[in-house]
């Protein structure tokens, strides 16, 4: 029996300023299959790199999670420390869940309403 793997994403920190989206991709691979890679750099005021961390999206089984982040987690790589968990939902992510189930539950309202008067119209209907 195949392990149910799912779409995990993952907030690094500490990364180095030299850091590569390949690097990433290798690093992480070995857990899971990644499918994006998003690196944030932080400037000062004067407009100078400060502070790297990236998400990644990957696909991976719960155990492969574990490990990725037991084995990986507080570890030195290429110039940083790394620190390794799941990220928080996005603000932008949750406002279209949000919206999504609004509109599912007004449509679901809507088709409810509707039949309640096609029911009540025939009920007149045949009692006239």
């Amino acid at each position: 029996m195949k392990a149910n793997r799912e779409v995990k994403r993952l907030f690094v920190g500490g990364l180095g300023q030299n850091i590569s989206r390949a690097d990433l991709q290798n690093q992480f691979s070995r857990f899971g299959e990644v499918s994006d890679v998003e690196i944030i750099t932080r400037k000062d005021d004067k407009g100078n790199p400060q502070k790297a961390f990236a998400y990644i999206n990957i696909r991976v089984t719960e155990a492969d999670l574990n490990k990725c982040m037991s084995v990986l987690n507080k570890t030195k790589w290429k110039g940083g420390t790394l620190q390794i968990q799941l990220a928080k939902e996005s603000f932008l992510h949750r406002m279209v869940i949000q919206r999504t189930s609004q509109h599912t539950s007004s449509l679901v309202l809507t088709a409810t309403q509707r039949r309640h008067q096609l029911g009540s119209k025939a009920t007149q209907e045949r009692s006239q």
